[in-house]
């Protein structure tokens, strides 16, 4: 049987003219030593978080790393991805979206909804819905393509749970975890973008920690940063939806300088805030944490309130118990206890344990 008459048969690939051939990516062999001329010099520089911006021009993601925002369901962190991408776009950037829940009506219909260009949508917006594995056909050839085309800044991954499941991973099996990072959200930053992984938080709070629902290598496997989202007041149509950005993770080190610290461990470093006018029409911000919006305000009778109770009961206690103690608005109370973290009149660490008194001796 000749090669026409066989369907398994493969044609030979085609000939290409010099140059016209496609480029190749060079694999590149890990295991030899690295050159450290760069790092002993002072020639090597800090990543700095670049893609996305917060109101005061703070970055958000690290290009050519990888990052998580999570949340409860409805929390923010498709808008908080949006917003960054609308940031890209509007700086003349091209933007990747691999969406494996929503579909592109309400993906992109968000971006409308936010204003974002239409044109710059059509021409630098490269949006795609998969439904198989990044490996099977040639769907890696396929998105190397795109990400060689364009030069994406930002890369979103809209659905870790279900992009492993696409592939056959199982989310709460770190050897899986990892595959999968190794698979595609790794593979994608090392060609620069800074990607950025949409996930879940388990429901119960108690149980929630720094991590997202699933194997703790999700976290683990993070060299950018990674975010958590607490909803304050629910998004909708005709409302204006709150919720606080927390740090989890920030391996650079580059984040947390302009977060405030916070009883959880995790620094508050903005709020995404989404004020809906209408179906078509809404504003997003990603205000900074109150201190750098507020200069010099202390909200000290709440302060000293705290430190007096403090220091009243001779030991460090949880946030819950100072808060139940000093009585009043639970969130006037958070963010003076926070101020006293800030200050260095209380300690960081939990339980709260009075450093010094508040307010100072004179």
């Amino acid at each position: 049987m000749s090669a026409a008459e066989d369907p398994w048969a493969f044609d030979p690939p085609p000939e290409h003219p010099p140059d016209e051939r496609p480029t190749l990516v060079q694999a590149r062999r890990t295991w030899t030593p690295v050159d450290l001329d760069d790092v002993l010099s002072g020639r090597h520089e800090t990543a700095q978080a670049t893609v996305g911006a917060r109101d005061d021009g703070r970055g958000l993601f690290y290009p050519g790393r990888m990052h998580t925002v999570a949340s409860e369901s409805e929390g923010g962190k498709t808008w908080m991805a949006l917003a960054a991408a609308h940031h890209e776009l509007d700086a003349g950037n091209a933007v990747l979206y691999l969406d494996f829940e929503d579909d592109e009506g309400g993906v992109v219909g968000r971006l409308l909804t936010l204003g974002a260009d239409t044109a710059a949508i059509r021409d630098r917006f490269i949006y795609m819905r998969p439904e198989d594995s990044v490996d099977a056909l040639g769907n890696r050839d396929d998105l190397q393509q795109a990400l060689s085309d364009t030069k994406p800044t930002l890369t979103v991954l809209d659905g870790v749970t279900e992009a492993m499941s696409l592939h056959g991973l199982e989310m709460k099996d770190n050897t899986d975890v990892a595959r999968f990072g190794q698979l595609l959200p790794r593979w994608i930053a090392d060609r620069g973008p800074a990607v950025v992984a949409l996930d879940h938080v388990v429901k119960t709070q108690d149980q929630r920690g720094r991590y997202a629902i699933g194997g703790v290598h999700k976290l683990n496997g993070v060299n950018g940063a990674a975010y958590l989202l607490e909803n304050r007041h629910p998004f909708g149509i005709g409302v204006t939806g709150r919720s606080t950005i927390r740090i989890a993770k920030d391996r650079p080190g580059q984040l947390r300088r302009h977060a405030l610290p916070h009883t959880s461990g995790l620094h508050w470093f903005a709020d995404l805030v989404v004020t809906s006018h209408s179906e078509k029409v809404a504003a997003v911000e990603l205000a900074p944490p109150a201190v750098e919006k507020t200069d010099n305000f202390r909200p000290v009778e709440r302060m000293t309130k705290i430190a007096r109770f403090l220091a009243d009961q001779g030991k460090p206690l949880s946030q819950r118990l100072i808060l139940t103690g000093v009585g009043g608005k639970r969130d006037s109370g958070v963010q003076a206890l926070q101020f006293l973290i800030l200050d260095g009149y209380v300690s960081e660490k939990t339980p709260h344990e009075l450093i010094k008194p508040y307010p100072p001796e004179v």
